[in-house]
């Protein structure tokens, strides 16, 4: 299968595939024109990067991952330790999120929003010095 195929299959855009191979994230069967050949395996190793990516993994998590996944002799122990580390880093954004919505919530209740110049939210985001 050829890269545009590959893409269509995996949904994944061709620049990213080409991008995966660059840093070594796959490798891709050469045919004898120089064209890249994608096998099974390489589809399934595209799917599975592309759904790691969609939930947040970063590459070189990626890349740890997907050697786990080729790799039998893994231990769940492995993948949940970096599951786990992702998942503290999702929550720690989450509560990071919230209180910046906290504070925009609260400036956006000061604010008249009316047509004098003074604004609680430009105070806000200036803070105290």
């Amino acid at each position: 299968m050829n890269i545009k195929d590959a893409s269509d299959h995996t949904d994944l855009p061709v620049k990213t595939i080409r991008y995966y191979e660059e840093i070594d994230l796959i490798r891709p069967a050469r045919a004898a024109n120089g064209y890249r050949f994608f096998g099974e395996r390489d589809l399934h190793n595209l799917t599975f990067l592309a759904r790691a990516r969609r939930l947040g993994f970063s590459i070189e998590d990626c890349r740890i991952l997907l050697g786990l996944y080729q790799d039998d002799t893994r231990t769940s122990a492995e993948v949940k330790s970096i599951t786990r580390k992702h998942l503290s880093a999702i929550d720690n954004k989450i509560n990071d999120l919230q209180a910046m919505r906290e504070t925009l919530s609260h400036l956006v209740d000061a604010c008249a929003g009316d047509d004098r110049p003074d604004c609680p939210i430009l105070t806000g985001i200036i803070g105290n010095g």
